[in-house]
């Protein structure tokens, strides 16, 4: 390895899908640790998903351009890698470039090429990053261990808490700090807090801004001690800045209501053929595809019936014209920790009832865990959104932008209705329907949930024709 002057510095990469900014939620490297070409160096959030970033480049980590929690923007310095042989913190850094270098084919994980000749992208076992992390703390004692924190959720409760992570012990595996184990250190730092007497709070003059009374206030989930709301005179006790997929889907909603003048039908569906349908092939086959599957089969075939619903309305130098597709992407909302996520199942149309099952499954999977990139997170031409799974029979939805419609189906339940002239107890649900009325009326709306819920209801049939 010869000797190469100047530091490498690495820029925030490109993240796609029109990202510009990221919020550094963990560093998976410190100070004095070396890396290797497409070693994960950082987890970041972006509006999308968490996602890891690799390094581009080989040696030993001089700087750190950012800390845990805060947000940067796409070109901004990330981190600076001392070259194989350069004297770390004492050498000029060279021209920084935002294109990764010859030995990876790597930007972002999940994004750019893949044919490279480095040894391939490996993130290090946790045994592998404590021993890189004690080797590092051997040649610059003033560098203290790192403590084992997998999970970017584990180190926000505990940034949140106001707790460091060296406070913690881990119970997981080779001292692996777990939620637990910060929610737990919470509590004992809560039950051994002396109990103080609050100061009179002081109220900021009326229509000065908060963070100019009492102080300067925070804007993390801190308290707020002595701070009084000037419009409601109540103190606060958090302020908590929209960040990741909540600050994305804020700006969506927004979007939505400010441009779509939608419109909402709905209606009442005996769904009990349809879970007759379901118990008797668990019987025969010991599975079945699951109730939000067959709809989505059914709001398949109701969209070639009626593809105004799969469109999209452009705007463009004054004059609105609605785009049609060739084929349906369908959008499933889905709840996680992270906010609400709509992962998109792509060219659904013509799959059959077992086929979307399994794919709803893995995309469901993969969007509570954190792994779903911006592909699998865009590009819907409609929308399923299931809230009965919250025990609530309807809602005004808002429809996912720039979609033109979505479906939202309520929980099933027995109820009461009439049946050949007799009174009766039936599996009931409600289907609801919002859509822009700029590319349909009330009738082709109409049309398409009267087709979906009389296959619901004659799921046999249904299945039959199609």
């Amino acid at each position: 390895m010869g000797e190469l002057m100047g530091l490498q510095v690495f820029m925030l990469p490109d993240l796609g899908e029109g990202l510009v900014e990221a919020e550094l939620v963990t560093w998976l490297v410190s100070v004095g640790e070396s890396v290797h070409v497409d070693q994960p160096i950082a987890e970041v959030e972006t509006a999308k998903s968490v996602v890891e970033v690799p390094s581009p480049y080989e040696g030993v980590v001089d700087t750190l351009h950012a800390e845990e929690g805060e947000t940067m923007e796409v070109g901004k310095p990330l981190i600076s890698i001392a070259a194989v042989g350069a004297q770390s913190g004492g050498t000029e850094p060279v021209e920084a470039v935002d294109e990764t270098p010859s030995g990876s084919g790597n930007v972002l994980i999940g994004y750019g090429t893949s044919d490279h000749g480095g040894t391939g992208r490996s993130r290090p076992s946790r045994s592998q990053r404590m021993n890189q992390h004690a080797a590092a703390a051997a040649v610059t004692p003033a560098q203290p261990l790192a403590q084992l924190v997998v999970s970017p959720l584990v180190r926000k409760m505990a940034r949140d808490a106001g707790l460091s992570l060296t406070e913690i012990s881990g119970s997981g595996t080779d001292g692996l700090i777990m939620r637990r184990d910060v929610a737990e250190a919470v509590a004992a730092n809560q039950a051994t807090a002396p109990q103080t007497e609050h100061p009179a709070p002081s109220i900021p003059p009326s229509g000065s801004p908060l963070t100019e009374s009492a102080g300067s206030v925070s804007v993390s989930a801190k308290a707020q001690n002595g701070v009084l709301d000037p419009r409601t005179g109540l103190r606060v006790l958090a302020q908590t800045p929209l960040s990741g997929a909540k600050k994305a889907a804020s700006v969506a909603l927004a979007r939505s209501r400010r441009e779509i003048p939608e419109a909402t039908v709905w209606l009442d569906v005996d769904a009990t053929a349809l879970m007759d349908l379901r118990a008797a092939m668990k019987a025969k086959h010991g599975s079945a595809p699951g109730v939000l599957a067959f709809v989505a089969r059914f709001v398949t075939a109701g969209l070639a019936r009626f593809p105004q619903l799969n469109t999209q309305l452009l705007s463009a130098d004054g004059t609105e014209s609605v785009v049609e597709f060739d084929g349906i992407n369908l959008g499933f909302a889905a709840q996680t920790e992270r906010g609400l996520v709509v992962p998109v199942l792509r060219n659904a149309e013509g799959r059959s009832a077992r086929e979307l099952d399994a794919a709803l499954r893995t995309l469901t999977e993969t969007a509570r865990s954190g792994k779903a990139g911006p592909a699998l997170l865009s590009g819907g031409t409609f929308t399923v959104n299931n809230y009965g799974v919250f025990g609530v029979d309807g809602s005004a939805a808002i429809i996912n932008y720039p979609e033109a419609a979505m479906l939202g189906l309520g929980r099933i339940l027995d109820k009461p209705w009439v049946v050949d002239g007799e009174l009766c107890v039936r599996k009931m649900t409600e289907l609801t329907l919002a859509f822009d009325h700029r590319v349909c009326d009330g009738a082709v709306a109409a049309g398409f949930l009267r087709f979906v819920a009389d296959a619901m209801e004659n799921p046999a049939g249904a299945l039959a024709d199609l």
